[in-house]
C-alpha cells in the first residue's frame, strides 16, 4: 500500500470515530451490528517487521486488537513496507494520516524529554527501567506527550542496553577506549557518553556504518545484543564487549486518547522478554560466538564511575528533578 493511499484511507476524523467505537468495544466486549459490517481500518507503521523483536511485538499487538475488536476495528501492521524512516512515520502519526507508529531508535529525537534516560549508567538494569517506564515517570512522560504532541503512549519498550562492538581488540576497561573511534547516533548524549568514557565519538548515520567499519574509518560502535545479531555486525567486527553503558527506551504511540492499553502491555512484555533473553554473558556468547565474534564481559562498575564523574553533571543540570528522581529510583 502506498503512503498516498494510507493517507487518504485513514483521516483524522476517521481515527477519532474509530477511537470512540473501540473504547466501547473494550468496555462491553462486543461490537455494534453496524460496525460488524464496516470495520474501521487503522494502520500501524514501523520501520521494521519480524524478525526484529519490536516488529514481532507490534504484529502481535495489531492481531490481538483486531481479534478483540470483534468486527468493529482492524489494525493493519506495516513493518518495513509503509514508510521507510522513523521521522517520516512519526510525522504521519502526528498528522493523523497513520493511526499508530513507533519512533524506534529515534525516540529521543522525536521526544527530547526521553533523553534523560540515555545518560550513561543512570538507568542501572531492566528491573529499574521497567518500573520507571510503567510507573510515575512513564505516566508523566505520556501526559507531556499528549499535551505537547497530541500523541498517546500505548506502551514503552526498548532494544536493550548498548554494548561496544569492535574489531581490533575488546573493550573491557575504560582505558581500552582510549584512541578508539566509536560510531554513535547523532543525538548529542551518545557523543557525550563515548567522549566522557574516554573514546572518540564519531557521529554517523546508520547507512554509512558498515562500509566505515570495513574501511577502518571507525574502530567500532555500540548496539544492543539483539541488534548486533539482527544487523549482522559479526560480519565487520570480532568483539562484543558487554558494558551496558546506555539504556534507550522507545515507545508505540497513537493519535488518539487512551485505548488498547491491555494489549499494549502484552506486546510490551513480549518484546522485553525477547530482549532480556539475549542480554547476558552466557546467552550473548551462544548467540554471537558461533558467528565469529568473541564476547567479553566489560568492567561495568569502572565505566559507571567515570560516567558519573564526566557525563552526569551536564545532564543533571539539564534535566533537574527528573534526573534526580531516576538516579534515586529503586525498582
Amino acid at each position: 500500500m502506498t503512503t498516498r493511499k494510507i493517507r487518504s484511507a485513514v483521516t483524522r476524523r476517521g481515527l477519532l470515530q474509530a477511537g470512540a467505537g473501540v473504547a466501547g468495544i473494550l468496555a462491553t466486549g462486543r461490537a455494534p451490528v453496524y460496525a460488524q459490517a464496516q470495520p474501521k481500518k487503522l494502520d500501524f507503521a514501523n520501520i521494521l517487521g519480524a524478525p526484529d523483536v519490536g516488529g514481532i511485538a507490534m504484529e502481535l499487538f495489531a492481531k490481538e486488537i483486531t481479534a478483540r475488536g470483534k468486527g468493529e476495528v482492524e489494525v493493519r501492521f506495516h513493518g518495513g513496507t509503509l514508510l521507510a524512516k522513523e521521522m517520516e512515520i512519526m510525522n504521519a502519526v502526528k498528522a493523523g494520516n497513520v493511526a499508530i507508529g513507533s519512533p524506534a531508535g529515534a525516540a529521543a529525537t522525536v521526544f527530547p524529554e526521553m533523553g534523560v534516560l540515555l545518560v550513561p549508567y543512570l538507568v542501572k538494569d531492566y528491573a529499574q527501567a521497567y518500573s520507571i517506564m510503567n510507573g510515575k515517570i512513564g505516566d508523566t512522560l505520556d501526559k507531556q506527550f499528549q499535551e505537547k504532541y497530541k500523541l498517546k503512549v500505548l506502551y514503552y519498550f526498548d532494544y536493550g542496553f548498548r554494548h561496544f562492538w569492535t574489531n581490533g581488540s575488546a573493550i573491557v576497561e575504560p582505558k581500552d577506549l582510549r584512541g578508539k573511534k566509536i560510531r554513535v547516533q547523532l543525538a548529542k548524549v551518545f557523543s557525550d557518553t563515548i567522549n566522557g568514557l574516554g573514546g572518540n565519538a564519531v557521529p554517523m548515520a546508520w547507512g554509512e556504518v558498515v562500509s566505515a567499519a570495513k574501511q577502518g574509518v571507525i574502530d567500532g560502535g555500540d548496539l544492543p545484543v539483539a541488534n548486533i545479531d539482527a544487523l549482522k555486525i559479526y560480519e565487520v567486527a570480532k568483539y562484543t564487549s558487554l558494558t551496558y553503558h546506555n539504556y534507550g527506551p522507545t515507545c508505540v504511540v497513537m493519535n488518539l486518547e487512551a485505548l488498547f492499553m491491555d494489549v499494549g502491555r502484552e506486546a510490551q512484555s513480549k518484546v522485553r522478554n525477547l530482549i532480556e533473553s539475549v542480554d547476558n554473558f552466557e546467552s550473548a556468547k551462544k548467540l554471537l560466538e558461533p558467528k565469529g565474534m568473541t564476547v567479553v564481559q566489560g568492567n561495568v562498575e569502572a565505566f559507571r564511575k567515570i560516567a558519573e564523574q564526566k557525563v552526569w553533571p551536564t545532564y543533571k543540570s539539564q534535566f533537574g528533578a527528573l534526573f534526580d528522581e531516576i538516579a534515586a529510583f529503586k525498582a
